[in-house]
């Protein structure tokens, strides 16, 4: 791991000098590999795919490891979308100039190597590569045994533009040695490793925030919500409903909860139950939605933390706004939360009313991404509040520093004290 890890610092040093332009042929070049390599890499999520499912991976999780043309595309898509985007290194976010002649510059440099963390998905391969090199990093890859074959495929593409660009391929460290031993050794390397993102299930990150001495930024697990105020469109709520909850439920910006106000209860409930069932979603709520959906399973306090990632929805309804901000707050995860209504006081109050990474008025939950937010991609969606905070693009795998310019000036001209 130590050697990994040096090697990719060493290749950082050599990324964070490169230009916009050199960046951008870099990201289209490894795009391009990725379209070229297309039978090689679905050839190998193929064996992924057969080993994890007879080794009985769960149905989200196979949903995530799984490729196909049109995912592979649209990777290859979020490479170029990343590529075309501006160069948040260099750029220069406040400028003032203070009484004494002094120039102070904020200004986007590259945080160094990432080490990300993560299970399942191949696509997080390519995502943090390209959000990692266009951000001026260095990235540690180290994703699940049960991707192995896919992760070392779509690296291979990615290394091969980094050879004939004259990038070291270190830049892209991929760790093939997914033993739990060596992960803990990697997230200790202080002093070569600047971050660590883990991307996956609560008890990995979990797992990466208890052993890591490095700063952690949590994916965390999306307990995502929509509330259907008294004030509602109702048909624009059901929209809402089927997209955010039924479109890919094995996803983490999928609604794992309906709140709905009690005024609006009896005309809601009855067809969201319907639309939800003809889908094949098994509902859950509480006393006073069963009132309302016959058949329906009792919810428990368990199912209102729950991220199902499945066909499965908790169901409750609520007295009012302040109810629903109660229950957010109590079992929310700092995701994605929505509201639909079409009173903006009620929706200004929401939004006001909590602390929440993405909130959305009147869209669907599934609009939580960094390629939907004009991102091009996302290495993932911090629940930590830090420096980053949502979906992370590339401008969020830099920090700001300061510079100055001056002219000679000193704090403390020879013979007057100074307090420090």
């Amino acid at each position: 791991m130590r050697e990994i890890a040096q090697a990719c610092k060493a290749a950082a040093e050599s990324v964070a000098q490169l230009d916009a332009a050199t960046k951008r042929s870099l990201l289209e070049s490894m795009a391009a590999n990725v379209d070229a390599e297309a039978p090689a890499i679905l050839a190998a999520n193929a064996e992924d795919m057969a080993r994890a499912a007879a080794n009985g991976l769960s149905t989200a999780m196979l949903d995530r490891l799984r490729l196909d043309a049109g995912r592979l595309a649209a990777i290859a898509a979020a490479l170029r979308h990343v590529a075309a985007l501006p160069d948040p290194v260099g750029q220069i976010t406040r400028r003032e100039t203070r009484p004494n002649g002094l120039a102070i510059e904020r200004v986007r440099v590259p945080l160094g190597v990432v080490a990300m963390i993560y299970e399942a998905r191949p696509n997080v391969t390519v995502d943090a590569a390209a959000l990692c090199l266009k951000a001026g990093n260095g990235v540690i890859l180290r994703g699940g045994s049960e991707a192995i074959r896919s992760n070392q495929a779509l690296a291979a593409a990615l290394h091969a533009a980094l050879v004939a660009q004259g990038v070291p391929a270190a830049a892209v460290g991929l760790v093939t040695d997914l033993r739990r031993e060596s992960m803990v050794e990697l997230l200790q390397l202080s002093d070569l490793i600047d971050l660590a993102i883990p991307r996956g299930g609560e008890g990995l990150i979990r797992f990466v925030t208890e052993h890591a001495r490095v700063p952690v930024i949590k994916h965390y697990k999306g307990v995502c919500h929509l509330y259907v105020d008294a004030a509602a469109d109702l048909d624009l709520a059901l929209n809402l409903l089927i997209d955010g909850k039924t479109t890919r439920p094995a996803v983490c910006n999928a609604l794992e909860t309906l709140l709905v106000h009690r005024d609006v209860a009896d005309a809601f409930l009855p067809r969201a139950a319907a639309a939800l069932r003809e889908r094949g979603v098994e509902l859950r709520g509480c006393a006073r939605t069963a009132v309302h959906i016959a058949g329906l399973v009792p919810a428990s306090e368990d199912d209102y933390a729950a991220e199902f990632l499945d066909q499965i929805l908790a169901i409750r309804v609520v007295d009012d706004l302040d109810a629903a901000l109660a229950h957010i707050r109590r079992f929310g995860s700092d995701h994605t939360e929505v509201i639909a209504t079409r009173d903006p006081a009620a929706a200004e109050r929401f939004v006001r009313g909590l602390r929440t990474a993405v909130l959305m008025v009147n869209a669907s939950s599934r609009f939580s991404d960094g390629g939907e937010l004009g991102l091009g991609a996302e290495i993932g969606i911090s629940t930590t509040r830090l420096h980053a905070y949502g979906p992370m693009g590339a401008e969020s795998l830099t920090i700001e520093r300061f510079v100055v310019r001056g002219e000679g000036q000193v704090r403390h001209p020879p013979g007057v004290a100074g307090r420090r």
